[in-house]
């Protein structure tokens, strides 16, 4: 049995060694409980690399784009 968590991405079950803030959809989700400190308040994900890397590839090319900025998520950026 393994001690990692297994990946957040849905249908994966490799071990999930990286830890993000990223959703499986790519965008930075808050917890909304009360946090002791800003770095607290983000829910955080465990991925596989292969997922991690796809992810983040996704992020970066959308934010990339000059499309409407206006969909009310925080970009990666933001942190």
């Amino acid at each position: 049995m393994s001690e990692e968590p297994s990946c957040d991405y849905p249908g994966c079950e490799v071990d999930g060694f990286v830890i993000s803030r990223l959703s499986p959809e790519g965008y930075l989700v808050a917890t909304g409980k009360k946090a002791y400190s800003f770095r607290e308040a983000y829910r955080r994900f465990h991925y596989c690399q292969a997922h991690h890397d796809e992810l983040m590839a996704n992020v970066w090319s959308r934010v990339r784009k000059p499309d409407d900025k206006s969909d009310g998520h925080v970009a990666p950026t933001a942190i």
